[in-house]
């Protein structure tokens, strides 16, 4: 019985996340600056959404690795990457330096309501998203493994073959 009703809330959130445009969750700039989602679905391109912590090992080392990666990876295929930090009010004021602090070239948001992150259903970080050109997620994970962002990446250049994520 608990199988089939696990299977069944897998399938309930399949439907819900995957092939789905983003959501409109107003969350911050790292400036302060309002920024809607729901524009993500715009951008015309392939888009790496992750949520992450500044206090999450496994998120900073994942991030971190697509940093090390980016120009490279930009170089060779059209994308984006967005970051959004889930920490709270509290330690919000942290998230500048520490991504500062680390070079990180990509866009970071703040989401210290976590209204996106419950808007994305994202229980535990890091949750990487992978969007297509129209917005629709098409792949996602959670944890990090030293190597997953070569994948991602090769995800990253399918998208901008045209063809389609099958996993």
């Amino acid at each position: 019985m608990k199988k089939i009703v696990a299977l069944i809330g897998f399938i309930a959130f399949s439907v819900i996340v995957f092939g789905q445009n983003i959501p409109k969750v107003e969350i911050k700039t790292l400036d302060g600056k309002i920024f809607s989602t729901d524009s993500l679905n715009h951008l015309n391109k392939p888009v790496v959404l992750s949520f992450w912590a500044t206090w999450c090992v496994p998120c900073v080392k994942e991030l971190s690795a697509i940093s090390d990666n980016y120009d490279d990876w930009k170089d060779e295929a059209d994308f984006e990457v967005i970051a959004v930090s889930i920490d709270d009010s509290r330690s919000t004021s942290r998230v500048s330096p520490f991504v500062n602090g680390r070079g990180w070239q990509f866009p970071v948001f703040l989401d210290p309501n976590q209204n996106f992150k419950r808007a994305m259903n994202v229980v535990n970080v890091p949750h990487t998203f992978l969007l297509d050109k129209n917005g629709k997620v098409v792949w996602q994970h959670t944890a990090y493994t030293d190597g997953d962002e070569e994948h991602l990446f090769e995800l990253i250049q399918k998208l901008n073959k045209g063809e389609k994520i099958e996993e």
